[in-house]
C-alpha cells in the first residue's frame, strides 16, 4: 500500500484496535446465469491456437483527478470470456484450455490495508474470496500477487497477449505484434456472431433504451427550450437504474448540433421549431450495449421541410434494413443506404449532379451530406468487433447472428453554402439495432417508432402520460 500525502499518521494502538475483533460473514454467491457461455468461449479461443499460452488483462482503474477514480469498466474483451468485473484481473489460460484468473482476494485484517487503503474494503466495499469468485465466474482463481510470475513463466513466440490494456501485463511479456493481433482478431471474431443467451441481453438493453427515451419525450416541453444535458441526466438515470450504464456518451443534439456526428458537450437548449436528434444506448448489466437514434420534432410536428429530410432518411434506412440477410455484403448494405440518399438529395435540389454520378467511386459527391457509413456491429461494444479482419467484417458478408446498427443521416452544416439557406442547421439520422436471421432482418428496436406520423403521434402520447419515476 502506497501512502498518499493526505494519509494521517495513525497511532500504533489505534492500528492494532483497527485489526481486532471482525466477523467473517461469507457471501451467498452463485455462478452467475453465463458461466457455460464464458466457458465455451474460452475453450473456442484455446483451441484457434492449440499449444500456446493467451494472456488477456482487464486493466487497472484509470485516475479522473488526483485520487479519485472513474467508475472502473471491465475490458470488453476480458468480461466476454470471464464474466468478471472487477479491475485489475489477468486471465491466463494455458495450452488445452485451463484457465487461471488472477485476482484480487479479501482484505487481510492483520495488515491496514483495508482501511487505509483507497481500494481497500472499507473504502471500496467487500471483495470476493478466492473461493467466492470461483463459484461465481466459474473459473479456477489465484491471487493476484501470482500475475508476475506466471507471466514470467511464459515463453516467447508461444504466447500471445491482449495489448494495450495492462502496461504491467504489456511490459512483463515481449511484444510479437502479428501473433498478438492475431489474438485480439480471434476474439472479435468470436463477437461477430451472437447466441441466443447474448441476443436476449441486447434485447434487454434495447428494451431499456426505448424506456429511456420515453422518459426523455415525457420531460421535454414542447413550447420552451430546456438544456441537452438535462436530456442527458434523465436518460442516464434510466441506464443507472436498468443497467450498468450508458453504452457510450450520449449524444444530445438540440437544432444544428445534430449536424456534429459525435456531439458530447451537451450545452446547448432545445428550440420549439427545431429539431433534437438523440443517439443514446443503456449498457445492460452484463455491459451488452444498445445504440438508438431518433430526431423528434420539438414542438410535437414536422415542418414540411424538415419532414421532407426526415422521410429521405427513414426511407434510406427501411431499405437498408430490408438488405439486410445472410450472404448480403456489409458493403452491398451501406451502397443501399447510400443510393437512396444520394437521389433524396438530387430531389431537394442539393446534389447538382444525377445519383448515379454521385455514386461513382471516383466522385461520391453524395458524402458532403451524409459523411459517415450505414452502421457498425454491436454487442459488448457499441462498436463492437473492431479488431475483427477485414474480410470477416467489413470486407466480407453477414451471417445469421450479427447484430448490427443501420443509421443513415443527413446532415447541412450551418455554413454550408451549397444548400438553401432553410436546409442549413438541419441534421437528422435514424438508428436501429438489427439481428440478422436466416429469414433476414429482425429489428430488436421496433418498438420504438420511427417513420414521421408515427414519431408525433408517440411523442404526443408521451407527453401525455407525463413524467415517471423509473
Amino acid at each position: 500500500m502506497t501512502k498518499a500525502a493526505h494519509d494521517p499518521d495513525f497511532p500504533p494502538r489505534l492500528l492494532e484496535f483497527m485489526r481486532a475483533a471482525w466477523l467473517d460473514q461469507p457471501l451467498d454467491v452463485r455462478p452467475q446465469p453465463g458461466v457455460p457461455h464464458y466457458a465455451r468461449r474460452r475453450a473456442e479461443l484455446s483451441r484457434a491456437f492449440p499449444g500456446e499460452t493467451l494472456v488477456i488483462p482487464t486493466g487497472p482503474a484509470k485516475i479522473r483527478a488526483n485520487a479519485t477514480l472513474y467508475r472502473f469498466r471491465p475490458g470488453s474483451d476480458f468480461s466476454y470470456i470471464t464474466g468478471d468485473h472487477d479491475p485489475d484481473g489477468v486471465l491466463v489460460l494455458r495450452p488445452g484450455g485451463d484457465a487461471l484468473l488472477y485476482t484480487h482476494q479479501r482484505s487481510s485484517r492483520e495488515t491496514d490495508e483495508f482501511f487505509r487503503d483507497r481500494a481497500g474494503e472499507l473504502w471500496a466495499g467487500r471483495r470476493r474470496t478466492l473461493d467466492e469468485k470461483t463459484t461465481e465466474l466459474g473459473v479456477d482463481t489465484a491471487p493476484l500477487a501470482g500475475a508476475d510470475a506466471a507471466l514470467a513463466r511464459c515463453v516467447p513466440g508461444r504466447t500471445r497477449v491482449l495489448r494495450g490494456l495492462d502496461a504491467r501485463v504489456d511490459a512483463a511479456v515481449p511484444a510479437d505484434d502479428v501473433r498478438d493481433r492475431a489474438l485480439s482478431a480471434a476474439i472479435a471474431e468470436l463477437k461477430l456472431v451472437k447466441d441466443e443467451w447474448e441476443i436476449r441481453r441486447l434485447q434487454e438493453a434495447v428494451d431499456a433504451t426505448i424506456r429511456g427515451f420515453e422518459d426523455v419525450a415525457r420531460v421535454l416541453p414542447a413550447d420552451r427550450g430546456v438544456s441537452e444535458r438535462l436530456i442527458e441526466g434523465v436518460f442516464g438515470l434510466r441506464a443507472r437504474h436498468d443497467g450498468n450504464d450508458v453504452g457510450y456518451g450520449s449524444i444530445v443534439c438540440a437544432g444544428a448540433h445534430a449536424t456534429i456526428l459525435c456531439w458530447k458537450r451537451n450545452d446547448g437548449f432545445t428550440a420549439p421549431g427545431e429539431l433534437l436528434l438523440m443517439d443514446m444506448g443503456v449498457e445492460g448489466h452484463q455491459l451488452y450495449t444498445a445504440d438508438i437514434t431518433r430526431t423528434l420534432p420539438v414542438s410535437g410536428v414536422f415542418t414540411p421541410l424538415q419532414r421532407e429530410v426526415y422521410d429521405i432518411v427513414h426511407a434510406a434506412q427501411q431499405a437498408g434494413i430490408a438488405a439486410v440477410k445472410p450472404g448480403v455484403k456489409f458493403a452491398d448494405v451501406h451502397l443501399t443506404c447510400m443510393r437512396a440518399l444520394a437521389e433524396g438529395l438530387v430531389e431537394l435540389g442539393v446534389l447538382k449532379v444525377s445519383a448515379d454520378e454521385a455514386m461513382d467511386p471516383a466522385s461520391m459527391h453524395y458524402w458532403r451530406w451524409t459523411l459517415h457509413g450505414f452502421g457498425h456491429m454491436l454487442g459488448t461494444d457499441v462498436h463492437d468487433c473492431a479488431n475483427a479482419r477485414p474480410e470477416r467484417y467489413r470486407g466480407g458478408e453477414l451471417g445469421a447472428g450479427n447484430v448490427l446498427t443501420v443509421e443513415p443521416g443527413l446532415y447541412f452544416q450551418p455554413e454550408d453554402d451549397l444548400v438553401p439557406a432553410e436546409l442549413r442547421g438541419i441534421g437528422i439520422r435514424v438508428e436501429d439495432d438489427i439481428l440478422v436471421t436466416a429469414e433476414g432482418a429482425v429489428n430488436l428496436s421496433g418498438a420504438l417508432p420511427s417513420r414521421a406520423d408515427e414519431v408525433e403521434n408517440w411523442l404526443a402520447a408521451q407527453r401525455q402520460a407525463g413524467p415517471r419515476l423509473p
